[in-house]
């Protein structure tokens, strides 16, 4: 059975502005290391089982995952949520942080909220329903070159696959320097997508594809006209390796960036493995 999508946003909705009045009420008081640079708050895991709850309740036979404590995804839908996207700009008291929550149906995210609190920032979509910012349709950008493109790259990698990916990631950088208007990083893939999709910045560019950090961003930018794909140009799916999100007309730019810069990594046009 098809979900209801309408009825299924407001829910998300409701929850995502749950999870906004505990970010601003909760201050983090118990920092915990789960990797290498990698850091989960006491703010995190509350964010996240208070969603558990409430959405497995108000939505019954729906599965849930969350990307400090896991779940379910073994059946036909499910929710998914990073409860502080951009963990470390908020233990920092930087704004650029938020909620990212996503209903993913046969293997497909289907419905997107994220919410930037500190921004006062709140975006939704779902499937043929268009996308919102604060209740307003969104587009992407109508930018068709280069130097007037700002795009956003994905934060530096941490753990045991991090010097390629900063290798890859620098060497795009580089050629971005050279072509494009500005570059820029947030630090939180949420923030990155969700500017693609109201046209803020023109293109984003993530090595990777944690269904937690995209789902979400993956929808709305979608529903508000933007490209999301693979490195390779396809279309993006739960098994990309990289993440790209571009204004329609700047796609062929992006890729032959791309074509260039991850020749032989794991990052390169047929590579299917996920990146971590």
């Amino acid at each position: 059975m098809n979900p209801d999508l309408p009825a299924l946003v407001h829910l998300a909705r409701s929850v995502t502005e749950g999870a906004e009045q505990q970010l601003h009420a909760l201050t983090p008081g118990q920092i915990t290391a789960k990797g290498d640079r990698d850091m989960v708050t006491d703010v995190d895991l509350a964010i996240e089982r208070q969603a558990r709850e409430t959405l497995l309740h108000q939505a019954p036979g729906t599965g849930f995952f969350g990307e400090e404590e896991g779940g379910n995804t073994d059946v036909e839908t499910y929710w998914i949520i990073d409860p502080v996207d951009g963990t470390a700009n908020f233990i920092r008291s930087l704004p650029l942080c938020g909620i990212s929550l996503a209903l993913v149906h046969q293997g497909v995210p289907v419905l997107g909220v994220i919410s930037l609190p500190f921004l006062h920032r709140r975006y939704w979509a779902a499937t043929d329903l268009g996308a919102f910012r604060d209740g307003h349709p969104i587009r992407a950008s109508a930018t068709r070159t280069l130097p007037e493109a700002m795009i956003a790259i994905g934060d530096y990698g941490t753990g045991h696959d991090a010097p390629e990916r900063n290798r890859v990631a620098l060497s795009i950088q580089d050629r971005l320097a050279e072509q494009a208007q500005r570059v820029r990083m947030f630090g939180s893939a949420a923030v990155d997508m969700v500017l693609v999709a109201d046209g803020s910045i023109d293109a984003c560019i993530t090595l990777g594809n944690h269904d937690w950090d995209m789902a979400a961003g993956v929808v709305i930018a979608r529903e508000g006209g933007a490209v999301v794909m693979d490195t390779d140009g396809s279309p993006h799916t739960p098994d990309s390796v990289t993440t790209i999100a571009t204004a329609p007309h700047l796609r062929d730019a992006v890729l032959d960036i791309l074509r260039t810069t991850t020749a032989g990594t794991r990052y390169a046009a047929g590579e299917r493995s996920r990146a971590c």
